[in-house]
């Protein structure tokens, strides 16, 4: 990975297709826009919007949604149960719409597009109705044929092609494979069709290069090398327009990260990528030099109409418009619906209607947005917004109707057998709309305002701090806090049930917990000390998403669009495409003057030395715990990214099953005993993540006991006084819980934290973003933390300074560890006779040992130690009997389970896991 460190103004000149400036022609339009505020006034923030309301629950507003949004879509709406939609296309005949799916039990449907209803599902499941040979989906939609009677669907390593009878239904699926450029795949993204149907126009995006492809015999005719990351393609005036969401390639001089193996250009300090291009190829003369235009960042769809193309600049939140007679872009449309943040709706899609209604799916806002367009060079006119449902990504005019795809639907609703609900029980949707008047669009606008928690002053600045008086969480950016550090300690997976359903003060189910008080002893405690939150919500399905969620207030649509194909990017760490223009939640914190040390949080660079087993690095905690002495295996860390590779401490690991959490928490606090704290900290501790050498009750209790110590020395230290300490999930996903998968155990502590109690409000990682910001005074990121509302309940003017003491673990620490280490194993303390049990022992009944043989055999397969560790690897659903089947004696099954199976016979285990799906 090449970080060149020069600082440079970012610079994107309008320019025609050979390079000339044109100037700043390109009209931006936000005339309009501010009217959809003034009918917002009634409206109130967001979380406050919600009160105790829970995820799922239905209201007049419409369903609430993690996302801090509530769902109430314009139109009819039709639930598809098998997956997120990724991308979708309509039939030439406009009958059928071919959508592509992930993280359900297919890898494409065929809808009816009059009714929405599934009419065929194709993937790798035997009851499938067609089966092929892999699931990955790419990140643009299945291509038709002219003619109706083929389906491409862009995959890994080429398409898989499809006949499609006169009922629309595929069969007979070809691989035609596109090869592998050395370790990198096709990853085949946006394809177009000859009008003669004779021809295939692919946007390679693993190898940034577009091909055509003989439509009978699957063979290259031709190749032309583009920008980076090609995605969307379209064919309009006989010229194919090509978007490349990593922008032109990188120079000489440039500052660049890599992604997917290629160097982009980059921010100096953000690692984001600062140009994004269309490629214009002339398929009928191949040798003609490949033009290049400067459009926004981002540009992800392309869509041509009436002598115009229509691109998505997804990152800048707006529309490039080229005029194809001249291949200028003529005007840019802005998609910034709310005057109080100008990113993070994340444009999509386009389609015109024949009224020349001109429409964009907000991805990030679940809205519509309607302008009226004449022509190119006629600025357009935005008219609203229509509510759709979680994350639209498709649009499309079948017929007078209007079809919007939904990503998520309604969120992880899909009906299921068990006595809960996971981050995986993934939905989509499509909603069908007749598109109404313009009067009633803007109607329509004030209830996505309402939706979204869009309300004036949302973000309101200090004017006067020097004569404010200090408050935990001030109103106003900038005022004075009487919180000087905050620390934010990032856990992995659990819900609140798996953890906290056994405190019966809180909504719990105790038949929920792996982890009750036996096992997170110290979480409990902090929870009856400082408050329990039993309305608490993580927004991602996984760690890809997760991670972005807390460092970016969002999960870019890079990532959000990447679930089908992780193959280019899972975490996005090291990659420049999954970043946002308005960088991360430390340089926020670095621009508002505060300083930030980083804990192993997002960082994607780690050397360990030879003999630092698990076993090592546990005795050798007790041994810097006991004596002071520095660590005998000093590990090095790092990250792609330069701004937080300049506060990255080195010797505190990242994602590594196969380091002890003890040990990660005596590395922070010599440094904390020598150095004290930053105003911002951040932290992953990941073994709660379960399956590493512990098992899962041990690794989590290890992590309960590092949290625990920690917030001991801290609370003991000098710094206490003026402290904040945030314990979140990255997210959810393995495991259950009764009320959502979404629903996480938080904690808030501190002496300014309200103490004891339980708290029923609702709260997400998005308003404890926003609260850290807040208190730190860092301006928000984009519209999701500008909307949020800081967690002021969670605070209180009169501090408790009352110190935290660590309860002894009741689990041992080196359960299931073999060889055990030569200091010699964990001794736990008693364990609490009023609380569920946790194992004592890691030996496995006889008649469960063959079973859990094959278990042990499958874990060792899913990445989850050492330097290549991937969290997330392993498929979900087997990743979650694994867990349960440790914490329950391998003899009671999985809640909603019959039996306690072994890998293969696990439902769902033939899904590919989130990383590794390719």
């Amino acid at each position: 990975m090449q970080v060149t460190r020069q600082r440079r103004t970012r610079h994107r000149e309008r320019t025609s297709l050979f390079g000339r400036p044109v100037g700043r022609r390109g009209a931006l339009v936000a005339a309009g826009i501010a009217v959809a505020l003034g009918l917002t006034g009634t409206a109130v923030a967001s979380t406050y919007g919600f009160g105790t309301r829970q995820v799922g629950q239905q209201t007049a507003r419409g369903q609430v949604v993690s996302a801090d949004q509530y769902l109430k879509p314009y139109g009819t709406r039709t639930v598809v149960n098998d997956g997120k939609i990724m991308s979708s296309a309509v039939s030439p005949d406009g009958t059928r719409i071919a959508a592509a799916l992930a993280d359900g039990d297919a890898a494409l449907v065929v809808l009816d597009a009059a009714t929405g209803q599934v009419q065929q599902k194709v993937g790798t499941n035997a009851a499938d109705d067609l089966r092929i040979k892999s699931a990955a989906v790419g990140q643009e939609g299945p291509a038709y044929s002219p003619d109706g009677t083929r389906l491409w669907l862009g995959q890994t390593d080429g398409f898989t092609r499809f006949t499609v009878a006169a009922d629309g239904t595929l069969s007979d699926p070809v691989s035609v494979p596109v090869p592998a450029d050395g370790s990198r795949h096709a990853l085949v993204a946006g394809a177009v069709l000859s009008p003669d149907g004779s021809t295939v126009y692919a946007a390679v995006n693993g190898q940034n290069r577009v091909v055509a492809l003989d439509a009978e015999t699957g063979a290259v005719r031709h190749s032309w090398a583009v920008g980076n990351a090609p995605r969307g393609i379209a064919l309009a005036g006989g010229r194919l327009y090509v978007s490349n969401e990593g922008g032109r390639p990188a120079r000489a001089g440039d500052t660049t990260l890599t992604s997917y193996g290629t160097q982009v250009v980059a921010d100096p300090d953000t690692g984001a990528t600062t140009t994004g291009t269309v490629s214009v190829i002339d398929p009928a003369d191949p040798a003609a030099p490949v033009g290049t235009l400067d459009v926004g960042l981002h540009p992800t769809a392309v869509y041509a109409a009436k002598g115009a193309v229509f691109v998505t600049d997804t990152a800048d939140d707006a529309v490039s418009v080229i005029d194809t007679r001249r291949d200028q872009v003529v005007q840019t449309i802005a998609t910034r619906p709310w005057p109080e943040a100008s990113v993070g709706y994340e444009p999509n899609a386009v389609a015109l209607t024949a009224d020349g209604r001109l429409l964009v799916t907000l991805g990030r806002a679940n809205a519509v947005a309607v302008y009226r367009y004449t022509s190119a060079q006629e600025p357009a006119r935005y008219v609203g917004l229509l509510p759709t449902d979680y994350f639209p990504a498709q649009i499309a005019t079948v017929g007078g109707q209007v079809v919007v795809s939904n990503t998520r639907g309604i969120d992880a609703r899909r009906p299921t057998t068990a006595t809960g609900h996971g981050t995986h029980d993934t939905t989509s949707s499509l909603t069908r709309f007749t598109l109404p008047d313009d009067r009633t669009v803007r109607a329509q606008t004030a209830k996505v305002f309402q939706q979204n928690g869009w309300t004036p002053g949302s973000v309101r600045t200090g004017k006067d701090a020097g004569h404010a008086k200090p408050v935990p969480v001030p109103v106003r950016l900038g005022d004075p806090s009487t919180i000087k550090h905050v620390f934010l300690l990032v856990k992995e997976n659990r819900t609140y049930d798996q953890v906290l359903g056994d405190d019966p003060r809180g909504d719990g189910r105790p038949a929920l917990t792996a982890f009750g008080a036996n096992v997170t002893p110290n979480q409990h405690a902090l929870a009856r000390q400082f408050g329990l939150y039993d309305n608490f919500y993580d927004v991602g399905t996984n760690s890809a998403e997760g991670h972005n969620w807390l460092m970016q207030s969002d999960n870019p649509e890079y990532t959000e669009s990447s679930a089908g194909e992780y193959q280019r990017s899972y975490d996005t760490e090291n990659d420049a495409l999954g970043h946002q223009r308005t960088g991360f939640l430390w340089t926020g914190a670095q621009a508002a003057g505060r300083s930030v040390k980083d804990f192993g949080e997002f960082q994607s660079l780690e050397t360990k030395p030879a003999g630092a087993t698990w076993q090592n690095l546990y005795c050798d905690a007790r041994t810097m715990r006991s004596t002071g002495a520095s660590t005998q295996y000093p590990i090095r860390t790092g990250s792609a990214i330069p701004s937080l590779n300049e506060v990255s401490v080195q010797g505190f690991p990242m994602f590594d099953l196969d380091v002890p959490d003890v040990y990660k928490e005596q590395v922070w606090e010599q440094d904390f005993a020598k150095n004290g704290p930053a105003d911002l900290n951040m932290f992953w501790f990941s073994n709660d993540h379960t399956g590493g050498p512990a098992n899962a009750a041990a690794a989590v209790a290890d992590n309960d006991l590092a949290v625990g110590r920690m917030v001991d020395t801290l609370s003991h230290s000098p710094y206490w006084k003026d402290s904040a300490v945030f314990v979140v999930e990255d997210d959810s996903q393995n495991g259950l819980d009764h009320v959502d998968g979404h629903r996480a155990p938080v904690q808030v502590i501190s002496p300014w934290a309200v103490h004891g109690g339980v708290d029923h409000r609702y709260y997400s990682q998005i308003t404890m973003i926003r609260t850290v910001e807040q208190i730190l005074g860092i301006h928000p990121m984009n519209q999701k933390d500008s909307a949020a509302t800081p967690m002021y309940g969670a605070f209180r003017r009169t501090p408790d300074a009352t110190p935290f003491t660590t309860v002894p673990n009741r689990t041992s620490l080196t359960l299931g560890v073999s060889p055990q280490p030569a200091c010699g194993p964990d001794t736990p303390a008693p364990q609490d006779t009023a609380a569920a049990a946790a194992p004592t022992s890691a030996a496995v009944p006889p008649a469960r040992r063959a079973l859990a043989a094959q278990w042990r055999t499958w874990a060792s397969h899913q990445r989850l130690t050492g330097p290549h560790a991937v969290p997330d690897y392993a498929n979900a659903e087997q990743m979650n009997r694994y867990t349960w089947y440790q914490t329950h004696d391998w003899s009671e099954p999985y809640p909603g389970d019959h039996r306690v199976y072994a890998p293969a016979d696990v439902p769902g285990a033939s899904l590919p896991s989130p990383e590794n799906d390719g």
